[in-house]
């Protein structure tokens, strides 16, 4: 902490030699001269922990930005500071135990509700155990003494968390369970697990925060934690308007009752972009412990490289790829590793788990830069967004042959014990004829689409469907936004079904434009915007008129 004008910078040590240290200041130090008056917070980067981070908005350092905004105005004084959560505002505390149970780190001792939909609960902080000897229900600031343990350790509403300490969990869980994003691309062909790790790379204007947006709002995750890291002004301040806005589905309440900002822009300190990533994987961990699904988007992890770089540089380290430090695949992992579906800390068994899901913005959209390169070597999801796809205003511009899933062998069971024994057969066709369209488009680019043999011609008529009518999802679409996994199945068995009948007919000599002048073409292409509760009924049907249909034409 350095004294400056009646202010205090917050900075980070990052290198001690004897009796010097080197000090990493979280924002401009212009002005600063000799004789500035430092002294030591004696610990870390702490997080604050408790009722209030849900609806909040802060920086990479948990400074409140609607507090601070209000207060000076649309920019930031250098030098200014607030309390991440309010020290005034009540909540009403309802304890769960009573005095005289023992009780241990993570064990829940009572409830708050912090949103209208959201059930804040009151932990012990890890490494802390004893009997209650006091409890009290009532209204409560975040940082008033809620409960007394044996050997008078006290409990508070809020803890406090170093933001780059892992929080300890009990155990980590296989991912076998799916998170379900409603978006069809994902959810068939490249799912995540609950715990998992992904990575969207891809160039400008793919459409990394659009879509990073619309898992926030559809996953079916407990609790959102968005973090903007060192992205453009005027995009961070279209999800700053944009979030507030967007109406939760599973309760119709806002969805920013379930979400904690952190943003942090290009044009802010390097220092608070570097930490903003560990802020928001500690306040995503604290949810976690609680026993709740959350999800953390990381919107951009290049931007928190390039961060490491600068300060990097500014050490003299030896650079590694790309002026990159050598360490970068170290911390990546790191990061990445705080994911993960968990066994969490208590006496009551509790499963939370941590999700996240990185945007990558590659230069020129160069997927062997080292960023790219070495998240994939740590996640087990990759999501390829493709610049031509985007440009023929295909979204998500998700490319399939680029793009894969490293969970699939993990979470097909839960597919097979909870939707149908045979999803994962048909996602495997599907996949196997757009491969086989890939071959396909560089022998029509020569010769033309005339010269294939009836059967290829039928493989490309259904892999457009498969682009068309499946793979492409329009975001803002009052049906289209959001496909339940149900529904997806029906679509792409429909679309197979259509595949399957059109061989059967063209191998007793039935032409293919017969069969493409049938009219049920036009009714596939409509299945997305079938309204959910009568899509699985109206589906089926289509699919037993598309049987009929194929196999009554007659061959001319």
């Amino acid at each position: 902490m350095i004294g400056y004008v009646g202010r205090f910078y917050f900075g980070e040590i990052i290198r001690l030699e004897e009796d010097m240290a080197v000090i990493q200041v979280y924002e401009d130090t212009s002005g600063l001269k000799v004789g500035e008056i430092v002294s030591s917070t004696e610990g870390p980067l702490m997080i604050e922990l408790g009722p209030g981070l849900l609806s909040s908005i802060f920086d990479g350092i948990q400074r409140p930005l609607p507090e601070l905004k209000e207060k000076y105005g649309d920019f930031i004084i250098r030098g200014v500071s607030a309390t991440p959560l309010s020290k005034t505002k009540k909540w009403k505390f309802v304890p769960t135990v009573k005095k005289g149970d023992y009780v241990k780190g993570g064990d829940i001792i009572g409830t708050v509700m912090e949103t209208e939909v959201f059930e804040h609960k009151i932990m012990v902080p890890p490494e802390q155990s004893g009997d209650i000897v006091r409890i009290s229900e009532g209204e409560f600031t975040v940082d008033s003494v809620v409960a007394v343990l044996s050997g008078d350790i006290e409990i508070k509403l809020m803890q406090r968390w170093p933001a780059r300490l892992a929080r300890p969990y009990q155990e980590k869980l296989d991912p076998e369970v799916p998170l379900i994003t409603g978006q069809r691309i994902f959810d068939t062909f490249f799912p995540i697990p609950k715990g998992g790790a992904a990575i969207i790379p891809g160039g400008f204007g793919t459409g990394k925060t659009v879509t990073e947006q619309t898992l926030a709002k559809w996953c079916d995750a407990d609790v959102i934690v968005y973090v903007g890291c060192g992205e453009r002004g005027n995009e961070m301040t279209e999800v700053l308007s944009e979030f507030p806005k967007l109406i939760d589905p599973k309760s119709g309440a806002p969805l920013m009752d379930r979400t904690v900002l952190v943003v942090n822009t290009s044009n802010m300190p390097v220092a608070a972009r570097e930490a903003s990533i560990y802020t928001g994987i500690t306040i995503a961990e604290y949810y976690r412990d609680m026993g709740y699904d959350v999800a953390l988007m990381a919107d951009s992890t290049s931007r928190w490289g390039e961060a490491l770089r600068e300060v990097s540089g500014r050490l003299e380290e030896m650079p590694g790829e790309e002026g990159y430090p050598a360490y970068l695949a170290t911390r990546l992992a790191k990061f990445y590793e705080r994911t993960g579906r968990v066994i969490c800390l208590g006496s009551d068994e509790k499963i939370g788990s941590v999700t996240a899901i990185g945007a990558v913005s590659p230069p020129g959209g160069d997927f062997s830069e080292p960023m790219t390169q070495n998240s994939l070597r740590i996640t087990g999801a990759f999501w390829a967004l493709d610049t031509s796809l985007a440009h023929r205003r295909h979204f998500p511009a998700i490319n399939w042959i680029k793009s894969y899933s490293l969970y699939l062998g993990q979470i097909q069971g839960w597919f097979a014990e909870n939707l149908y024994s045979d999803f994962d057969d048909i996602r495997k066709k599907a996949m196997s004829l757009l491969q086989k369209e890939s071959e396909l488009q560089e022998i029509v680019q020569l010769v033309g689409p005339d010269a294939l043999p009836e059967g290829e011609k039928a493989i490309l008529e259904t892999t457009q469907m498969l682009r068309e009518d499946f793979l492409q999802q329009f975001a803002f679409h009052e049906i289209d936004s959001f496909c339940p996994l149900e529904k997806q199945y029906w679509m792409l068995k429909t679309i197979l079904a259509f595949y399957n009948s059109t061989t059967e007919a063209l191998g007793r000599g039935v032409g293919l434009h017969q069969i493409l002048n049938l009219p049920f073409k036009n009714e596939i292409s409509r299945m997305k915007e079938v309204p959910h509760d009568k899509a699985v009924e109206e589906i089926k049907k289509l699919i037993d008129r598309i049987h009929q249909e194929i196999a009554g034409v007659e061959v001319l």
